[in-house]
């Protein structure tokens, strides 16, 4: 290889799952997070940036640099047989290439651990993808101690050791600490130093079910005995003082089916406390991986070289209700520990999308919005707060930029679909970039469109709401009764746009 190419980056992308837009402690949260803390203190954050929604959809779009339905992944990994079923494969199709396809080809080595959920069988599994080591779920929603169990008793979790099938042992395994190891190992034995890497992190955390090691729990046993309506005010005050909203934006009302904490008992309050400090310790806990990971490239001599990002898959998860759910009810199992089966449920997730209205599933901006950290010693700068809009399609584009890779028209004797990305370098360089000129989003018949400042969105079998993003993006102050023609003009926009990608 080239000097030209050993000069360029090593890539590490960290994704994790489910984690509300106000959970880490540099957007607000107060959850103890000195890892991405110092990341974000040694780079820059952005306060605009958003995925696709729900999980599979946007690791689809992450990864291909498309919008989640061209790529084969509108929905999650169940084949849609419909007549739009090409949206709806449940699995990256042909017509795209991935992350790991296009890094490798421009001579990187590419590593994944953790969680792929874009195709449960093969041949659509990662190294069949790009990849040439991975170890990791290929499913969603594990059991963090032991893979054989889950929310159903029926259902089988699917897991792979490099290409094979794979069951981790039961004993002394939790999934977080298995990811963040196996991250660590490929960074330890990647011997080829005229070969870059690229190393996808995908931590499982914090998905339900609601699963910590004690040590971590014991940490936050009595941080939430105030109740989620508490929170989000703090966590509201601190967003304002962090510089990420604007303080014109009033911190959005509890979601109208989350409970009042004052009304209900006390064995409720403190069953519902312990959820969201088992929440808050896997937050913790993959925070803690994060540094082991930077410390092993420090250890390697590497991080000065290596572009860093960080973000969340949708918004925090509302399933289960008011209170969550227990999947395994009746089975014993003291909460956070391998035979219990948690989730935390619509008032904490709430708290956890501050100030945010929605959760994942949903398109306002508490499905959508994700907190980014991005860190490259001499190219970004230190402590730097970004406000432009970005999508999570942008990072395919980025990555090319940074690799000096070339993005392909055919791969594998397919046609590819052009990008629909915009490469964040620019941004990443202190510099204003062209923006999008529309933004798009559909997931299970919840629809958005951004247009510069306005957003039109609705629900599932709702009207259509409009919103003004820079007076507004708490999304309070609907303007479509009073602006019937911008929304039919951003309606028939959204209509063009969900014909040509098959929604």
């Amino acid at each position: 290889m080239s000097k030209k190419q050993n000069s360029r980056p090593n890539i590490l992308l960290f994704m994790v799952d489910d984690m509300g837009f106000s959970d880490i402690g540099c957007y607000g949260g107060e959850i103890d997070t000195p890892n991405l803390d110092a990341l974000a203190e040694g780079g820059m954050r952005f306060s605009n940036f958003y995925n696709a929604a729900r999980c599979c959809p946007t690791r689809a779009s992450l990864l291909t640099g498309l919008h989640p339905h061209q790529a084969g992944v509108g929905k999650m990994i169940h084949n849609e047989k419909n007549e739009r079923g090409k949206a709806y494969l449940g699995h990256l199709n042909r017509e795209c290439v991935t992350l790991a396809e296009v890094l490798r080809a421009a001579g990187y080595s590419t590593y994944m651990s953790g969680k792929w959920h874009v195709g449960e069988d093969k041949p659509h599994w990662p190294m069949e993808r790009g990849f040439d080591r991975h170890y990791g779920l290929i499913s969603g929603a594990m059991n963090y101690f032991d893979i054989t169990k889950a929310k159903v008793l029926t259902a089988k979790r699917k897991f792979a050791r490099e290409n094979e099938p794979y069951t981790p042992p039961a004993e002394d395994f939790y999934a977080t600490d298995a990811f963040t190891d196996y991250a660590v190992e490929r960074i330890e034995g990647h011997d080829s130093p005229d070969n870059p890497f690229f190393l996808y992190l995908a931590y499982n955390a914090p998905h339900w079910p609601l699963h910590a090691l004690p040590e971590d729990i014991e940490k936050y046993e009595r941080r939430y005995l105030d109740g989620w309506a508490e929170l989000r005010r703090e966590r509201y005050q601190r967003l304002i003082d962090l510089n990420l909203i604007d303080p014109a934006w009033p911190l959005s009302p509890q979601d109208e089916e989350a409970y009042d904490w004052d009304e209900l008992d006390d064995g409720t309050r403190a069953v519902m406390a312990r959820k969201m400090a088992i929440y808050a310790a896997q937050v913790d806990r993959m925070d803690q991986g994060v540094g082991r990971v930077v410390d092993a490239l420090k250890n390697k001599g590497v991080f000065e070289n290596t572009l860093i990002l960080f973000l969340s898959d949708n918004g925090a998860c509302h399933e289960g209700g008011p209170l969550g759910f227990d999947a395994r009810e009746g089975q014993g199992g003291k909460p956070g520990t391998v035979d219990s089966y948690l989730s935390y449920g619509i008032s904490w997730s709430n708290a956890s999308n501050t100030p945010f209205r929605r959760h994942k599933h949903w398109v306002h901006e508490g499905g959508i919005s994700t907190p980014l950290i991005a860190h490259w010693p001499g190219h970004i700068a230190e402590n730097r707060l970004n406000h432009q809009v970005g999508h999570v399609m942008d990072i395919m584009p980025t990555f090319c930029d940074v690799a000096e890779a070339e993005y392909p028209s055919h791969f594998n004797e397919n046609t590819i679909i052009p990008v629909e990305g915009k490469s964040l370098t620019p941004v990443l360089e202190g510099k204003e970039r062209t923006p999008h000129d529309i933004l798009h989003w559909a997931h299970c018949g919840n629809h958005a469109i951004r247009n510069g400042k306005w957003k039109l969105v609705m629900e599932k079998e709702g009207p259509w709401e409009l919103y003004d993003m820079q007076k507004d993006r708490t999304e309070l102050n609907d303007l479509a009764p009073r602006m019937p023609e911008k929304v039919n003009e951003l309606r028939t926009l959204f209509l063009e746009w969900a014909e040509k990608v098959g929604v």
